[in-house]
């Protein structure tokens, strides 16, 4: 049987999930209601954050089809995926056209010498221009210096939530077939009778976790074959081999796994029993068969410090409490997630670096579900000299506003040393460009929302390391801080709102040192929540007003990491998300003051 390798690349949203779930449908691979994104988080989220494998089988060929996430956090997902398979299909929203992601993956495909299968999705929006998308993504081609061969692209139209795909936009269809048969003409077969004679030659691309049968590596099966109970020697990236046993194989079918005694060249297989592989090593059949070129991954943009929750109300929620029971879930994680480092080095923190505030803030909630505790500091961007000169992480900044809010956006991302390199006006729309330094982003995404109203759209892409930008004013917002320990009441709350934005409701459980709100003025502000109405017999109709109170801000891990300043801890549990001073009293407070300016 015939093996083609496809995985489905776009921006955050643009419908690769429903296109894949879609293609399950129709070739029997899966029911109505059976969707890629079966993690709880995804499903709240609507996003895809961890790459899935699948295949379908249509007309006796075998699609492996690889589900990659679209957000920007989730790129080094991508990055590897690229590596494994043979062409993209590239999705381009049909209304909003190329999308900062889309340009990253696409870039990264043709960089490999990719030629994708151009998607134009959602053409049934009835705000869709898909003859002018084509355009667009014609013209993002040649930026990115696509080849000739790259540039005669195949285009299919579709309307991935009905199921339907047209190689004309005049066409008739009520079914996927015109994008199936595109990817069997277009793709070419995974493997040759002459990768099928060589001994096996296999490379890990992801890695999974199962609990029976420990660290698995999602492999690309390049040359020979592999086989179950098969002796194999792994080299690392160093050019150490080591000789290992293969306990269990499977191949992909549908949503689920298949276990195989044996796959073939071009075929994609979870291997399990290689209990120390790490991506990018190569799998052989004997220890003097050349590697594989390795995989590069970029480097994480922030870091924080991970530490045990030692709050007042520490120990209340969670399961595991302990520095050690924290330890060994890091460690854990580092087996599947590679776009995160972690310094063990320190006892009493763990030192985390991630790809942005989403990649950690999806590590925090899946922490906090399973029943942890603990405490993060403030995001840090990493700076590093290189030759001699500071350099810091840039993000290619791209931001979708009416036309009227544009004004306010360009004076707000200027302050944060963004510099414009793009400003186009479509239909009383605005897409503005910006290149940032991560340090003037943090932060940002909430106030954006409150100066948009809601209706902008901002998206960020990794550019580098570029030259340190400087000090960027981000006029700061001062802490709402409790001095006092008890429930917190109506009355007090009602005199607070005024100052700024609450975080907590009435009968909201507070302790001294814990963040209440915030006050637009940049200097802390020592409250007192607990404090009520002085009772007398006598009754004024001028004075005894209502208490109409503003519903509080909900502090999520995403909203506490983008708000919290230095000297404060985000406290997470399985139930509660809470900001506090790292030192609680405010003598405590103005001592750790006077001993850092000394």
């Amino acid at each position: 049987m015939e093996i083609r390798n496809i995985a489905i690349i776009a921006h955050v949203d643009h419908g690769k999930t429903t296109l894949t779930d879609a293609l399950m449908r129709q070739t029997g691979m899966s029911g109505d209601e059976v969707s890629m994104d079966s993690n709880a988080l995804e499903k709240e989220r609507g996003i895809t954050i961890y790459s899935k494998n699948t295949s379908v089988f249509y007309q006796d060929t075998k699609i492996n089809i690889v589900d990659t996430p679209g957000h920007a956090d989730f790129s080094s997902e991508v990055e590897r995926i690229l590596r494994s398979i043979d062409c993209v299909l590239l999705l381009v929203d049909a209304q909003e056209g190329p999308m900062p992601q889309t340009k990253f993956v696409l870039k990264k495909s043709l960089e490999l010498g990719l030629k994708p299968i151009v998607v134009i999705n959602k053409i049934d929006k009835p705000a869709a221009r898909p003859v002018e998308v084509v355009e667009m993504v014609y013209e993002l081609f040649l930026d990115l210096g696509a080849s000739d061969e790259q540039l005669d692209f195949p285009v299919i139209y579709a309307a991935s939530k009905q199921g339907i795909a047209k190689r004309e936009l005049a066409d008739e269809s009520d079914n996927l077939s015109p994008l199936l048969d595109l990817i069997l003409t277009h793709v070419a077969p995974a493997s040759s009778p002459e990768s099928l004679a060589k001994p096996l030659l296999a490379q890990p691309f992801n890695l999974a976790y199962d609990n029976f049968l420990g660290r698995c590596a999602i492999c690309r099966v390049y040359e020979g074959k592999i086989k179950a109970a098969q002796g194999v020697f792994i080299e690392n990236l160093d050019g150490q081999t080591r000789a290992r046993k293969i306990t269990k194989l499977f191949t992909f079918k549908g949503v689920g796994r298949q276990e195989v005694t044996e796959a073939e060249a071009g075929d994609i297989v979870m291997v399990a029993g290689l209990a120390d592989i790490y991506i990018g090593e190569t799998i052989a059949e004997s220890a003097d068969q050349p590697a594989l070129p390795a995989i590069k991954i970029d480097e994480p943009t922030i870091a924080l410090n991970f530490l045990i929750n030692n709050s007042p109300f520490a120990g209340r929620e969670g399961k595991f409490v302990t520095n050690r029971q924290l330890k060994e879930r890091l460690e854990k994680e580092l087996e599947v997630n590679v776009g995160l480092k972690i310094d063990f080095s320190e006892t009493n923190y763990y030192r985390v670096f991630g790809r942005g505030e989403l990649h950690i803030a999806i590590l925090l909630e899946n922490l906090r579900r399973e029943g942890y505790e603990l405490q993060v500091s403030q995001p840090q961007v990493i700076i590093k000299e290189e030759e001699g000169l500071k350099v810091e992480p840039f993000e290619e900044v791209t931001i979708d506003v009416p036309e009227n809010l544009s004004g306010v956006v360009i004076e707000k991302v200027s302050k944060r040393r963004g510099q414009m390199t793009n400003f186009k006006t479509h239909n009383s729309q605005s897409r503005l460009t910006f290149a940032m330094p991560t340090r003037g982003l943090l932060g940002y995404r909430n106030e954006f929302i409150v100066d948009t109203r809601g209706e902008g759209i901002l998206c960020a892409q990794v550019l580098g390391f570029q030259p340190y930008a400087g000090e960027i004013d981000k006029n700061d917002l001062g802490s709402m801080v409790s001095m006092i320990t008890g429930k917190a009441l109506a009355f007090a709350l009602w005199n607070l709102q005024e100052r700024g934005v609450l975080y907590i409701a009435p009968n909201t459980e507070v302790y001294e040192g814990m963040v209440i709100g915030n006050v637009a003025k940049g200097n802390d502000l020592a409250v007192n929540p607990i404090k009520g109405k002085q009772l007398t017999n006598v009754r004024a109709s001028g004075s005894d007003e209502a208490i109409q109170l503003t519903p509080p801000v909900p502090l999520t891990i995403e909203l506490g990491l983008g708000v919290m300043n230095a000297d404060e801890y985000l406290e997470i549990t399985p139930h509660n998300v809470r900001l506090r001073k790292q030192y609680l009293t405010e003598v405590d407070r103005q001592r750790a003051k006077r001993a850092k300016s000394a």
